[in-house]
């Protein structure tokens, strides 16, 4: 199954242009008017996960997530708020581990929220549990300033 026909529209933060953002593809998005970094937020599940996140060309940061996890729902717009404010830099992929079994065992997922930040298909970082945008950025940023280093919890 290919995602590349999926997409999303995204809102430019300094246009205000709606613009449609692909699940996959090279480099970033970027705004069709004023060529600004576009947020990139997707979701993938068992079927999509290697083509949306092992060979994206950027960092990203894997949430995986439940509909039933009521801090999973807090998580959400924080790192929602981390993807604005790193566009550019990194793609935040969401995935339901209800609906992505395979997926959560690979990560042997056991407490919802997890968050990765993977590389180059590798587990550069794991952050357990909820936490304010501020500290996700932090944690992020950390992450990306990590290069390649293997699989650190923090």
């Amino acid at each position: 199954m290919t995602t590349q026909t999926e997409t999303n529209v995204v809102e430019c933060a300094k246009c205000g242009r709606r613009n449609r953002v692909p699940a996959t593809g090279d480099g970033e998005p970027r705004c069709g008017n004023c060529h600004a970094p576009l947020p990139w937020i997707v979701d993938a599940d068992d079927e999509t996960f290697a083509e949306v996140v092992e060979r994206s060309r950027l960092p990203v940061v894997v949430d995986l997530w439940a509909t039933w996890c009521g801090p999973c729902r807090m998580v959400s717009p924080a790192l929602e708020q981390v993807a604005r404010d790193l566009a550019g830099r990194i793609k935040l992929v969401k995935v339901d581990v209800d609906k992505a079994r395979q997926v959560s065992e690979r990560f042997r997922v056991q407490a919802v929220p997890t968050l990765l930040v993977m590389r180059s298909g590798q587990v550069v970082s794991t952050q357990l549990g909820a936490a304010p945008a501020a500290r996700l950025r932090t944690w992020v940023e950390e992450a990306l300033g990590r290069g390649s280093a293997g699989g650190e919890q923090t």
